[in-house]
Formats: structure tokens, sequence, C-alpha cells
């Protein structure tokens, strides 16, 4: 049996995290509920799959023109009223959401309005989200809460669309979105329940103006950090939008339409869960961890274009999806943890833009490459430039460790002679 700390579930050892993470499946869960609801009302409006997509962009856009500000407030305000107070507007939202369905609204502007709101309040609200939940656990805990937190979010997805469209046929887009709308609720019992002794607060960022350039001075300072976030972008635009790719290769090559797209879907969750496990079950996650899974995963997403068959395909979606996991949760871990306390918040802004822009860019990129060239090539130009940005990152990052090796080594010149 391994030791406590070396337990792949050691982070439930804490009574406040075992609460988040009870919350956190129940709110995963009815977020996507919400997601299949929206996206069916949009569909059922507009008949446009366009006009779907308008409505992720607009939800997008906040984070990438707020997220900064968001990380400021994070550092400087008490993260706890900041989250019940962010899940309180949601939870608002929500519900209007489900009177715009109710009421058979037949225009998308209303939806887009609620989107945008949800959006700038995930921007301004997110990063104290994320502070909040690295204060439920001690620091040495974190990589392994967060690799659960992948877990729970991977099963809670597939819990959340399969209640759905259960559901959708009894209760309509309505009911899905009051559904959604009381989990909020859940999470601020949980936050209020916790037990304030066994937080482990960080250290809060003193308020002077410049706090949004502070944070994107330390980010652009630390070139560590600049390479990781650099390749993070690189393999979440080209490699892991595979929402895309695997529809093209299910409507195309593969010729085994929405059913096998549903089932490469479940696949890939499977393969997400496993990630988790993956995370976790490491003692610490490191940059050379990193390195090798963004290697080893963008290879086989190239070799995946080259697979005949839907079963084949399939298989490898399960390595590609673990290692796209255990990527994610290396890049969240290592830049927290490495960043000053006082800066959290604003670390976790910037992974929330950087996530965001590389989704924004990479969908439609993919799409146009499946479009133009064929989804395999598309898959297999998106694998190798993974594959490239893995090496150029570890001959930068191993450029770095020997000029600051140097630098320690360097003699100091005597002091003056008085």
């Amino acid at each position: 049996m391994l030791p406590p700390s070396s337990s792949t579930f050691r982070a439930l050892r804490h009574h406040n995290y075992r609460l988040w993470a009870g919350a956190d499946i129940v709110s995963v869960t009815g977020t996507w509920m919400q997601v299949l609801g929206l996206n069916w009302l949009v569909l059922t409006i507009t008949d446009s799959a366009t006009s779907v997509g308008v409505s992720l962009v607009v939800q997008a856009l906040p984070t990438l023109l707020l997220g900064m500000w968001g990380g400021a407030l994070a550092d400087r305000l008490p993260t706890r009223p900041v989250v019940i107070a962010a899940q309180l507007a949601q939870a608002a939202l929500a519900a209007a959401l489900a009177v715009i369905a109710y009421t058979g609204v037949s225009s998308v502007a209303p939806i887009y309005m609620v989107a945008l709101l949800s959006g700038v309040i995930g921007a301004l609200g997110g990063p104290a989200l994320g502070r909040f939940g690295a204060e439920v656990v001690p620091p040495d805990d974190l990589p392994n809460a967060m690799a659960l937190g992948s877990i729970l979010s991977s099963g809670a997805r597939i819990l959340g669309m399969s209640l759905a469209g259960a559901l959708l046929p009894l209760t309509g887009d309505g009911g899905l979105f009051v559904i959604n709308a009381a989990t909020f609720f859940v999470v601020i019992a949980a936050v209020l329940a916790m037990r304030r002794a066994e937080f482990h607060q960080l250290e809060a960022a003193e308020r002077r103006p410049g706090a949004v350039l502070e944070g994107l001075r330390l980010v652009l300072r630390t070139p560590w950090l600049l390479v990781v976030l650099a390749l993070w972008f690189v393999s979440g635009s080209v490699g892991r939008n595979f929402q895309v790719t695997m529809a093209a290769m299910s409507a195309g090559p593969l010729g085994a339409g929405v059913g096998g797209y549903g089932l490469l879907s479940t696949v890939f969750a499977v393969g997400t869960v496993l990630g988790g496990f993956l995370a976790a079950s490491r003692p610490r996650l490191t940059v050379r961890l990193l390195l090798i899974t963004t290697f080893v995963t963008g290879a086989a997403q190239a070799l995946s274009g080259l697979m005949p068959g839907l079963w084949t395909f399939a298989a490898l979606m399960v390595p590609i999806a673990a290692g796209a996991v255990t990527v994610d949760t290396t890049v969240s871990a290592r830049a927290q943890l490495d960043s000053p306390e006082a800066m959290r918040g604003r670390i976790i802004a910037a992974l929330s833009i950087v996530s965001a822009g590389a989704g924004a860019l990479g969908g439609p990129l993919l799409g146009w490459l499946s479009d133009t060239f064929g989804p395999r090539l598309a898959l297999e130009i998106g694998g190798v430039c993974c594959v490239a940005a893995s090496l150029l990152a570890a001959v930068a990052l191993a450029r770095l460790s020997g000029r600051t090796l140097r630098q320690a080594v360097r003699p100091r010149p005597a002091p003056a002679q008085i």
C-alpha cells in the first residue's frame, strides 16, 4: 500500500477539499447540461451551426480582454466572498436562460447577451475560483488536487451530457437551465460548510495601481514560464481541439457518421479520466514530464491520421486524451507553484487567456486544414507541430537552465579595498 504522502487520492484527506470536490462534481455536471441545452436552443432558433459557434466565441471573448483584471482582483480581495458572489451571479444568468427558453423568444440576441455576461463573470471571478481551490489543500497536495479535479470534471462532463440527453425531451431546454442554476447553490453551501481553520491562505497582494501590468511583466520577465506557455499554446491550438478533428474524421475518412463521433467522444472522455489518474499518481509534476508527454502525445496524434478504421483510431484517442490532461495539469501546477503567492490570481488568469486563445485559434485552423487538405493531414500537421514545439521547448529550457547555472557558479568580484 502506498504511504499517504504518495497516495493517488491524498488530497481527499482534507475536509475542505472533500467538500470542494463534491461541489465540483455537481457544478460541472450542471454546466455541461446547460452547454447542451444552450447549443440546442440556439440551433433550434437559428437552424445554424455557425450561430452556435458564435455563442461560444461571445462567451470566451471576455476572458481574453478582462482575464488579467480578474486575476488582479483575486490577488487582492478575499477569495471566499468573491467565489460566492460569482456563483450567485451565474445562478441568476442560468435562471434568465430558463425564462428565455420558457417564453419562446425567437431571437438569439438575449441568449448572446447572457453568454457575454456569463463570460464576463467567468473572466472576473474565475481566477478567484482557482485561487480558492488552491487554498483548500496545502501546497504539497495541490498538484494531486488538480489531477483529481481533472478526473472529477471528466466524469461530471460525461454525466452531465448523458443526463441532458435523457432529460431534454422531458424538461426542454428550460429545465436544464433550472437544474444548472440550482447547482450553484450546492457550491455556495459547500463553501460555507468549510472549516476556516483548515484553509491554507495564500499571501495577498497589496492594493496599488498597475497590478494588471505587474502581472503581465511577471510573465514576460520569466523566461521558463514563457517557454512553457508557448508550448501549451501550440499543443492547445493544434493538438487538443479533437472535437473538430474527431468529427471530421468520423464524417469523412472513417465513414462512421454521428454514431462514430459519439463513440469517439466517449472514448476520449475515458482517456481524460485515465490521464487524471496518471497525473494524480505522480509524486511530482515536473517540466520534464510536460516535455515528454507533449512529445509522445504529438507523435500519437500524427500517427492517428494514418489509422485505417474507426476502432484503431479510437484506440489512439485514449493515450492522446490521457496525455492532454497530464499536460494541462502539469502546466497549471508548475505555473502556480513556481510563482509568487501574491501573484497567483494573475498567473491563473494568464493560463486562462492562453487556453482561451489556443481554443479560439485552433478550432477554426484545424477546421480549415480539414476542409482544405483533409482531416488525416490536419491531424498529421498538428501532431508534427506539437512534436517540434516540445523539442524546441526542451532546447530553450536547457539553455535557460545552463545560463542560470553559469550565473550561480560565476565568481563574484572581490570587494573593493578601502
